[in-house]
């Protein structure tokens, strides 16, 4: 028997149990006012994990960068984010709609409202803002306390830039990647005039002979012929 209980047992099971289980019931029942409080709190919790998994993962490579250097970063890089689905699926056996459906389900992820736009040759998402490498720095990420590395050196994993931050390395490099796997980049990011002050595009091609070529360029790669 507990003698200086603080919370009542119905409030312990309640608080082990998932949040979209108890919004699901709470919608079932037509409780609109809990429903809203269930899906506002579960955004938080959401929100919250994917900021501290992004400032691990921003801690992690400015650690490497800072200690071991721009080539030890990016074939960190290279080893981490070709691991998740090992080679990738050839896009061109995927349905283009499927392919940009996918591409909004993921950067969905990210919690915040995105742009949709598609003309003739393409399909682009935009996060406004980018709900990861934009938010670091407008979190202050790169400035004190944590003043997280910005690469001066141009690199394949900088685009050729120079002012790249960290954070934001891993997209060229997931475009690198699919270009030595699949011959093109599956999805090509369009960044900002300054990276990560403004929110980079992520575009599929209807047609993959038609991504510029310096879109290759800037990674260090050829388009192919």
């Amino acid at each position: 028997m507990v003698v200086n209980r603080v919370f009542a047992k119905e409030e312990l099971e309640e608080m082990g149990r998932r949040t979209v289980d108890l919004l699901t019931e709470a919608i079932e029942a037509g409780d609109e006012k809990r429903a809203k409080e269930l899906a506002r709190r579960m955004y938080r919790e959401f929100a919250f994990m994917h900021d501290l998994y992004r400032d691990w993962a921003a801690g992690f490579m400015d650690y490497i960068h800072r200690n071991y250097g721009e080539d030890a970063l990016y074939q960190a890089l290279r080893k981490v984010a070709g691991a998740p689905g090992g080679p990738k699926a050839n896009a061109e056996k995927v349905d283009f709609r499927r392919q940009v459906q996918g591409l909004a389900h993921v950067l969905r992820g990210h919690l915040e409202t995105m742009k949709v736009e598609e003309d003739d040759e393409k399909v682009c998402i935009q996060m406004q803002p980018c709900g990861s490498g934009q938010r670091l720095l407008q979190d202050g990420g790169y400035g004190p306390p944590r003043n997280l590395a910005i690469i001066q050196k141009p690199h394949p994993m900088t685009w050729g830039l120079t002012d790249f931050p960290i954070y934001c390395t891993h997209c060229p490099v997931l475009e690198i990647l699919s270009i030595e796997q699949l011959g093109y980049p599956a999805v090509v990011a369009i960044p900002d005039e300054k990276v990560a002050s403004g929110s980079c595009k992520y575009c599929i091609y209807k047609n993959p002979n038609d991504i510029p070529e310096e879109v290759y360029t800037m990674v260090g790669k050829q388009k192919p012929k």
